[in-house]
């Protein structure tokens, strides 16, 4: 079926018709753009209550129970939820409203073409009917005044009193007007058969042609809101596997909460060490008054106006008693708060001492392996200027090598002071110092050393930067290649430490024994890379390699030009300049 054989003659209908299409297309357009603002109104409403019940970082203290641990996790899940609502918005947003808006201007701009064709036919066949109109009615008046001069000779030539001039005249008249009546009859003709064919093209060529068009156009129309429609569903449909990834999530969090581990974790928190009163004794009244009255009961030796009536918290800090542990709030009153204006922490119970000691251990710890780090740093710069003056001058570095082991030295002066006090709380005794060696503050000496790549323990750190301007004074070190680092990097052929082995020793101390750690474990590699020259070792601290050759990328250049590698062969390490090799797996070589 055709509009231009069916609907030949419902010009204005169809174009009603495709006007009221492309309306509806736009439309549908409309519904899709609200519907992206509803997504993005949705997401953004998920990150802000994301945002609300995230606990912050005073609170995550309490955040270490499995329930709140599981909510966070959630809430971390339900921040992806949000983000694939923002996908589903964005693609809606590039794929269907983006489409749908080009279209609808392609669509008026065609029918608007195709309209104005129809138009210009339909006038040019209008102007046609006219034009034999107007001959068919020159037609007819020629052919009522040939008849009036035919009519008027007859009479004339009956008349036998008329002259023959007149008659003739008559004649003439008669042929001049029989002549303009067959003119106009073959003009009439003419434009007749012009019309005809003219009508017969319009309604059977040129007009259908135009409807083809627009019915083509109106079914395009149809044809891309059904592809929109499904691709809105496939846009959507798309996120599900991820919204279901984000669900299950938050199922696992939820499985992951275990009341017995958080009921250890609430002893271990609020544990305070001390061992339960014992029996009072009778006060026998019948006594003479000159015997002394029992002292009243204590609690493992803390004063009795700090004895309450629950336990062994001071009633005069314990105000009140607030939500259960303070899960979902902030509990100022806890046991964490206190040993905040002693040094020792000793007016804590000796389980909350022991854990506070702990944590101010690890946190000197991690400062001295970032101010180790930083000294490191400041070495090499120097070996660098040192070996090329126009650089910098080694002078200005030496200052902030003085000052970086001031600062370690007091690290592990107060290091050791602690350490001496958790010796205190453990008894002293030289198991417990045995036992301390597995603690994590001992490990994490171990971790800063084999992160530091292999260096000396930190007794020989502290020494070689606190010697560093006598020994360059003096000269009597083996001199180093341009920017090549000392052999705090653990190098192959360093003396001081092994194939990939890092050596640590705890800090000196008077009274405590000196004790060695060695972590066998090599460091992995970060790439590869290639050699672009030969390079001869001159220098403490760096390898030779040859042109073309292998090697294994240990450690990035620091920004002093050099790169750390490992032979792939016999596992040797040391430094060689970085603008002789060409990295072939890391980028930022």
């Amino acid at each position: 079926m055709s509009w231009g054989t069916e609907l030949w003659d419902q010009y204005e209908n169809l174009s009603l018709h495709t006007q009221k299409g492309i309306d509806f297309l736009e439309k549908y357009g409309h519904f899709i753009r609200d519907r992206c603002d509803i997504e993005k109104e949705y997401a953004t409403k998920l990150r802000k209550l994301v945002k609300t019940y995230t606990p912050k970082k005073k609170d995550e203290e309490d955040y270490q129970y499995s329930p709140c641990k599981a909510f966070k996790s959630a809430m971390q899940e339900l921040s992806d939820l949000a983000g694939q609502h923002e996908v589903i918005a964005e693609n809606l947003q590039q794929d269907v409203i983006r489409e749908v808006t080009i279209l609808v201007k392609d669509m008026k701009d065609e029918r608007k073409k195709h309209l104005q064709e129809g138009a210009k036919m339909m006038t040019l066949l209008n102007n046609q009917i006219l034009t034999l109109e107007r001959a068919r009615k020159n037609y007819e008046k020629a052919f009522k005044e040939a008849e009036r001069a035919i009519d008027n000779f007859h009479k004339a030539d009956a008349d036998l009193n008329l002259s023959r001039a007149e008659v003739e005249k008559q004649r003439m008249n008669m042929t001049q007007k029989s002549q303009q009546c067959e003119e106009t009859k073959n003009e009439y003709a003419n434009q007749l058969q012009r019309t005809n064919d003219l009508q017969h093209q319009h309604y059977h060529i040129l007009m259908p042609d135009v409807f083809r068009l627009l019915q083509e156009l109106d079914e395009k129309r149809i044809k891309n809101i059904k592809n929109f429609m499904i691709h809105s569903v496939d846009v959507e449909r798309k996120v599900f596997p991820i919204i279901n990834q984000c669900l299950d999530g938050i199922v696992n969090a939820a499985h992951q909460i275990n009341e017995k581990e958080d009921t250890l974790m609430v002893i271990e928190r609020y544990k305070s060490g001390y061992q339960p009163p014992g029996d009072i004794p009778f006060e026998d009244l019948s006594r003479t008054d000159s015997a002394p009255a029992p002292p009243p009961p204590t609690i493992s030796g803390l004063r009795p106006e700090a004895v309450t009536v629950k336990g062994t918290m001071s009633a005069g800090r314990l105000k009140k008693r607030v939500g259960l542990f303070a899960i979902f709030g902030s509990n100022k009153n806890n046991l964490s708060s206190y040993g905040d204006n002693k040094e020792d922490f000793s007016d804590l119970p000796p389980n909350q001492r022991k854990k506070r000691l702990q944590m101010k251990i690890e946190e000197i710890l991690a400062k001295i392996q970032q101010e180790t780090a930083a000294r490191d740093g400041l070495m090499k710069m120097k070996g660098v200027y040192e070996a090329n003056p126009s650089m910098g001058d080694p002078m200005t570095i030496e200052g902030q090598l003085n000052a970086s082991s001031h600062n370690l030295e007091k690290l592990r002066l107060e290091l050791h002071k602690y350490q001496g006090f958790l010796e205190e709380v453990e008894g002293g005794s030289p198991a417990n110092r045995r036992h301390n060696a597995g603690t994590p503050q001992h490990n994490g000496i171990q971790r800063q050393h084999r992160n530091s790549g292999g260096s000396g323990g930190e007794e020989e750190s502290l020494s070689r930067s606190a010697s560093d301007s006598s020994v360059s004074a003096n000269h009597n070190h083996k001199q180093s290649a341009p920017g090549t680092p000392l052999p705090a990097h653990g190098c192959s052929d360093s003396p001081e430490s092994g194939l990939g082995t890092s050596h640590t020793s705890l800090p000196d101390s008077d009274d405590a024994p000196h004790t060695e750690y060695y972590d066998g474990e090599l460091l992995p590699p970060l790439g590869t890379c290639r050699a672009l020259y030969p390079f001869e070792a001159t220098s403490e601290g760096s390898i030779p390699m040859n042109d073309g050759e292998e090697l294994l990328i240990i450690e990035h250049d620091q920004g002093d030009g050099w790169t750390r590698v490992r032979r792939q062969n016999d596992l040797e390490e040391g430094f060689v300049p970085t603008s002789y090799i060409e990295c072939t797996v890391i980028s930022n070589c």
